[in-house]
Parts: C-alpha cells; structure tokens; sequence
C-alpha cells in the first residue's frame, strides 16, 4: 500500500461533454416533432456546429472571465476629482460571449433567414444550445430580440409614422438584427420601479413633449446622424438589466389620465464639449441616465443589473400615448418565451453533465464490486424520472414556440393561435421556470460534492453556476403567481376568455384523437373535463388563490398530451415508458404494466441505442 499525495494515487477521470444537439435526445425529438424533415435536414449542420462551438475551451475561457470579473462601475461614479461620472465597465468575456452571440446570428436568424413558420423554432433550438455556455449574454439578447419584434412590427404600417420617426426605428432594427459585431445592439427593457414589480400602473417616470428649438438638433449619433427623440424623460428605474445595451425600450407617463407609453431611447448621446484625456473635442455620454448602483445578486452575476436615475433622457414615442401596455406585451412575449427557454438550456446542460459524470464516477456495488453510476440502478432511476420531467416541459415549451410563427403577419393566421398565445404565453412560464430548479438541483447533486463546488478550473461541470442562474427564471418577466394569476384572468375574460378555453380544448381534443392507447387517454380526458369545468364555472374571485394548482393542472394536461403525441408520432419503447411513467406520476392512470428495469432507465437517460452496457450491472 501507497499513501497518497497531492500529486500521486487516484484522480477521477474527466467527464467528456458531448455536443448536445446530437447528445440530447428530449432536443432531438423535439426537433423532429415540430420541425417538418426537410426544415431539419436544412438547419442540422449549422445547429451541430453551434454545439460544438459553444463547448471549445475559448468559450469557457470567457465565461470563466465573465463570471470571475464581473462589472461594475468606475470609480463607484466619480472621476479623479470628484466630478459624477457614470460609467460602467463589463469584463473582456463578456464581451467575447456578446460578439459570439451576433456572429452565430443567435437573435439575428429570426429576421434574416426564412425558415417560414418554423423560423422561432429553427431559432430557439440554438439558443438552447448556446444557453449553458453563454454567461447570460442571452438577457440582454432576448431584450434585443423582443425590440426588434416591436419596431418590425410598427416599420411594416405604411402609415403612423412620419419620416424622422421611421428613419429612427429602421436604424435601430437594422442595428438589433445585425450579426456584425461592430454594429449590433442590444436592448434594455425598463419597466420595474420602486412602486411595484410587474404593477406598472404606478410608474413615476414621467415624459414630456419638448422638441429641441436649437437650430442644430442633439444627435445620438453624429456618423449616422440620428437625432435625440423629442420627448424628455425623468424618473428612477429600479431593475435594468441590460444595463450596456446601446437602446431601451421604457414605460413612462405622459399625462395621468393616459396610462403609461413606450418610448424607444439610446443609451448614449453625442457631446461636443466633452474633453479626452489628450485634448480631443467631442465625445460620447450616457443619453441623461446616470447608474446609481449595480444589483448584487444571488445568480446572473456577470450581468449588469443596475439602478438608474432618468433626468431629461431623450427618447421617441413608440405608438400611442397611454397605450405602452399594449406596446410591451409584444416585447413580454418574446422574451417570457426567451426565459423558459434557457431555463431548459441550463436543465439540458446540467443533465448533460451528469450523465457524462455517470459514465465515468465509479462507486461501490454489492459483494465489493464497483461499477460506473451508470449502472447503478437508484441513479439510473433517479436520472431517468428527472429526464422525464425534462421531456414534458420541453414539449409544453416548444409547443408555445411553433405558435409564434403562425401570430406573425408574414404567415397566414391559425383561427385558434391568438387565443392559445394569450394563455400560454403566461401559463407556460410560470409553470416551467417554477418547475426546472429542483431538477437542476437533482442534477448537481447527482455529482455528489463536485457537483456543489463552482469548478471554475473546470467550468465545463459548474452546474452549481446553471443552478443559480436559473433561478430567476420564475421571478424576472413576471413572477410564478404573477403569471398564474394572469392565466386565469386570461380564462375568464369576458369577452376573450371562452375563446381562451375552447383553444385549449382543441388541443387537448385533438391530440388525444391522435392517441392509439384509449386507457391513457381516457384518463387524460377525465381529468381535462374536470379542470375546464372549474376554469368555467369557478368565480373569478374564488380561482385567485388556486391560480397555482389550477394552472400548473391545465399544463400537466397539456404536457401529457403532447408526451402521447409524440410517442405516437415516433413509437419506441423508451418514449411509451416515458410517457406511461410520466401520467402515472401526475395521476392520469393507475400503476400498472411497463418496464422497471435499468436496461429502460438508462435508455431513457441516454437515448436509445446509446445506454452505456444496456443494462449491465457491472
């Protein structure tokens, strides 16, 4: 016997991670049920590099750097001498991720490639991909998307807008969807303030209408000649992440009995009297914003997350006045989609760890044996019932998803899409961001104590990082009761909200038609009936404090429904499994019948055909 040393006796051998968009198979699937082949053939190559880049060693070097040197502001606001000075400062990986982001058109493929309705698909399988590897780049970006939804949507009128205006908005889209990085923004969202989280009714910031009357007009940016919007606005906003983009979309008041309106705002503006450090005349400066101080945060640390006091900040209308509810919900509905999405990103790359930690983690077995985890039938299990959970919420995500294509202008509307979008865009966030930390958590534990260090010498197993980030997916773009309760207010609307119900009885209607095993989906079907008689006939006063539950039931309807589709649509023993074990835990059929085996579980865990020994038991 050898003592060991720091240097010398066993080490663990490293885990490998393989390109998820071959290795994930709930993705593969998904890709396949909602993406027509010729669709898929088309994207693979690009989505299999995608996910080989984000996974190279300069990727992780970044995010290490980014996670490490995180921003904040230079001289806590002040120069040498003492003169305010608001300045914010983001780390050299951070950038690099950013500039990456572009480059792979992350946000940019929805507006410059056409994939038809599947476009938002084509794009949301990349930003699962790049999520576990992006260090929150995808915040802002999904900001930056959610702008871009809203200018192309006022550019495409052929009236409303005058020709400063329109020359304004076409510059800013065209930066938001550039994939060069020296000319792409990103885009804030400033709505919370100190009186309320997703209550914007009271906001204290106030616009007012002030055209410039000098002879020559403030430029946000004298190379293109884009002037200062005419509107001047003060007030304080409380959460700004985002905090480095080159433009804002804000929610301010104009006059107290209009509501709130949206303004669109550079972040910087043209300064001629600013002095360099060598002389030089001219220069760039924040558009009337000053950082008062960043947020010190329990996850999404290298993102800037700041405070900012408003004061004259320029900025141009964007629609209406007092309609700047309307005008934001069509940025919510992009970025809500953007949350749930690398909610799954940070599952997916966590259970991709902790299958690759089982191949290789050997541990001990009966009569002295030892075995890699992946043969141990308690993980297996535990990994399996975790990856099926996985599926479900993926299904119910990515569903959402295939209905934004069909609500764009450019593609022939579906009758029932508009209904379906109004409840889900609420219902499945709030019950997928609430759902996936624990079984993140599962994952980081499934790693034993490695799994609970940081690993920044090894940043590729941090699932301790993806825990903490995903955590704020159930509170930022509404919290969980928030959106529960704004499902139900959805469903008893009194004009829309039968509409909302009937959307989703077709769903359910016609996805259990398609479904060859009657039992399950005679269970399926009780159980809706139940929950769309209480969702009809409960007073809307009485479902308040239920949202939750009701909520939460309605998706589990909906994810059993599509977990039963999609056996249906490519049958195999591991998915039926899937799909019985998954209806028996939200208890739409008895216990009763399929397989236990570990040969299943890991077959569920890996994929099929790829079960490391087929369920040997080492």
């Amino acid at each position: 016997m050898e003592p060991a040393s720091s240097n010398t006796g066993f080490f663990q051998q490293q885990p490998i991670i393989n390109n998820q968009f071959h290795d994930d198979a709930s993705l593969q699937r998904i890709a396949k049920l909602f993406l027509p082949r010729a669709v898929l053939d088309q994207i693979s190559p690009e989505a299999a590099k995608l996910g080989d880049d984000v996974l190279t060693a300069q990727v992780f070097d970044w995010v290490t750097d980014a996670e490490r040197n995180q921003p904040y502001i230079r001289g806590s606001g002040r120069d040498a001498f003492g003169k305010p000075r608001s300045e914010l400062v983001v780390t050299e990986g951070w950038r690099k991720l950013q500039d990456l982001g572009f480059e792979k058109g992350i946000i940019a493929l929805n507006y410059d490639t056409d994939h038809g309705p599947y476009t938002r698909l084509v794009q949301f399988i990349r930003c699962h991909i790049w999520t576990g590897s992006c260090a929150n780049t995808l915040c802002p970006a999904a900001m930056q998307d959610g702008a871009a939804r809203l200018l192309q949507r006022h550019l495409s009128k052929t009236d409303g807008l005058s020709a400063a205006e329109r020359h304004v908005f076409q510059n800013a889209y065209d930066h938001l969807t550039s994939r060069d990085p020296a000319r792409a923004w990103t885009s804030g969202q400033w709505m919370t303030e100190r009186t309320g989280g997703s209550d914007v009714s009271r906001t204290e910031t106030v616009a007012t209408y002030s055209p410039s009357s000098d002879s020559s007009t403030p430029l946000a940016d004298p190379h293109e000649k884009i002037p200062l919007g005419p509107w001047s606005i003060s007030g304080f906003k409380w959460f700004s992440s985002a905090t480095d983009s080159q433009t804002t979309i804000l929610l301010a008041k104009t006059d107290p009995s209009k509501g709130v309106s949206a303004f669109l705002a550079p972040m910087r503006r043209h300064n001629p009297s600013l002095v360099s450090a060598t002389g030089a005349r001219g220069g760039s400066e924040l558009n009337g914003v000053t950082i008062q101080r960043l947020k010190h945060k329990f996850g999404t640390q290298s993102l800037p997350t700041a405070e900012l006091e408003l004061h004259g900040m320029r900025g141009w209308l964007i629609g209406e006045e007092g309609k700047g509810i309307q005008e934001i919900s069509t940025i919510l509905t992009i970025t809500r989609v953007h949350t749930t999405v690398s909610t799954m990103g940070y599952l997916g790359r966590s259970l991709a760890i902790a299958r690759a930690f089982a191949l290789v983690r050997e541990v001990g077995m009966t009569r002295g044996r030892r075995a890699p985890l992946a043969a141990h039938p308690l993980h297996m299990r535990t990994l399996a019932t975790t990856t099926i959970d996985y599926h479900a919420l993926m299904l119910l995500t990515y569903f959402t998803i295939s209905l934004l294509g069909h609500s764009d202008p450019l593609h022939p509307p579906a009758t029932l899409t508009a209904p379906l979008l109004r409840i889900l865009s609420s219902l499945h966030k709030s019950l997928v961001c609430q759902h996936t930390p624990p079984l993140i958590y599962n994952c980081m534990a499934a790693l034993g104590g490695v799994g609970y260090l940081l690993n920044d010498e090894s940043p590729h197993l941090n699932v301790a990082r993806l825990f903490r980030d995903a955590c704020v997916g159930a509170i930022w773009e509404g919290t969980t009761d928030v959106l529960a309760a704004d499902a139900v207010r959805a469903a008893k609307h009194p004009r829309d909200g039968a509409e909302c119900v009937r959307a989703l009885a077709w769903v359910v209607e016609s996805g259990l038609a398609a479904v060859a095993e009657a039992r399950w989906a005679e269970g399926v079907a009780r159980e809706w009936a139940a929950v769309r008689a209480r969702l009809e006939n409960g007073p809307p006063g009485d479902l308040l404090p239920e949202a939750r539950g009701l909520v939460f039931r309605v998706g589990e309807v909906l994810m059993a429904v599509l977990f039963m589709v999609d056996a249906a649509a490519d049958p195999g023993a591991e998915v039926e499994e899937m799909c019985r074990r998954f209806l028996v835990a939200r208890g739409f059929v008895a216990e009763g019948g399929g397989r236990t085996d570990l040969a299943m579980d890991q077959a569920i865990v890996y994929g099929k055909g790829k079960a490391p020994g087929q369920g040997a038991r080492l």
